[in-house]
């Protein structure tokens, strides 16, 4: 009998573990076009939270820049929160 129900209990937790593993995070990304005047620090500013460095770093990083220019009419892929 405790073999029993040690086995389900070791189910249920790796089964709570994957579908835990399956979540889609806190969002999806989101495409942005660059205007003119526009720069790295204020679409970090509007889009993320916090120290908008760590938003600039990860747009730079997410869309392969080498650093933080950016052009008016370029797409940038916003990573999500």
């Amino acid at each position: 009998m405790f073999g029993k129900v040690l086995i389900v209990v070791a189910i249920a937790t790796l089964l709570g573990a994957v579908l835990a593993r399956q979540s889609t995070g806190a969002g999806r990304e989101q495409r942005y076009v660059v205007r003119p005047g526009d720069t790295l620090w204020a679409i970090a500013s509007a889009r993320y939270a916090g120290d908008p460095r760590e938003g600039v770093w990860r747009i730079e990083r997410r869309n392969h820049l080498s650093g933080a220019a950016i052009t008016p009419g370029e797409r940038l892929v916003l990573p999500s929160g």
